[in-house]
């Protein structure tokens, strides 16, 4: 995978996927967990992690296992806002990007607008390099390149 390997010793995010903590999952496989943000930010908020620790978006590359990885980040989210959500007509899916990630540890935000308040639309704005980056820019930019034969 992309990633630092090993469990970080002190990463809650790695405590949660590990299933040591008391924290509802809303879903869990092999590649990943989803559980409520503990402090929403919308209507419905959730993060979808992968169970194998990855620091940031930073640490993802142009290779098939993490295009494969975020995408079913991705999927969980979706099936989730559609499953705890069917009546909410927007959707964000988006990481926040260093230096303004929270826990370094990769997670998808899953929203299901409105924002609840409405200020904390702030917090998901896309800035460039900095800021949120949508999952689908996401998946864009790690896609890898197609092999000429």
């Amino acid at each position: 995978m992309a990633g630092a390997g090993a469990v970080a010793a002190s990463c809650i995010f790695c405590d949660i996927a590990r299933k040591s903590t008391s924290t509802a999952l809303l879903h869990a496989d092999d590649k990943v967990v989803a559980f409520q943000d503990i402090n929403p930010s919308a209507f419905r908020h959730y993060l979808v992690i992968p169970v194998e620790h990855i620091p940031t978006v930073k640490h993802l590359h142009r290779k098939a296992e993490d295009y494969s990885l975020v995408s079913h980040m991705l999927d969980v989210g979706k099936m989730l806002l559609l499953r705890d959500a069917p009546q909410a007509k927007h959707h964000r899916f988006g990481f926040h990007q260093p230096p303004l990630n929270s826990v370094d540890h990769l997670h998808l935000h899953c929203l299901a607008l409105p924002y609840t308040p409405r200020w904390r639309c702030m917090k998901y704005m896309s800035l460039g390099s900095l800021g949120f980056i949508e999952a689908d820019k996401l998946l864009e930019k790690i896609k890898p390149a197609i092999a000429v034969p």
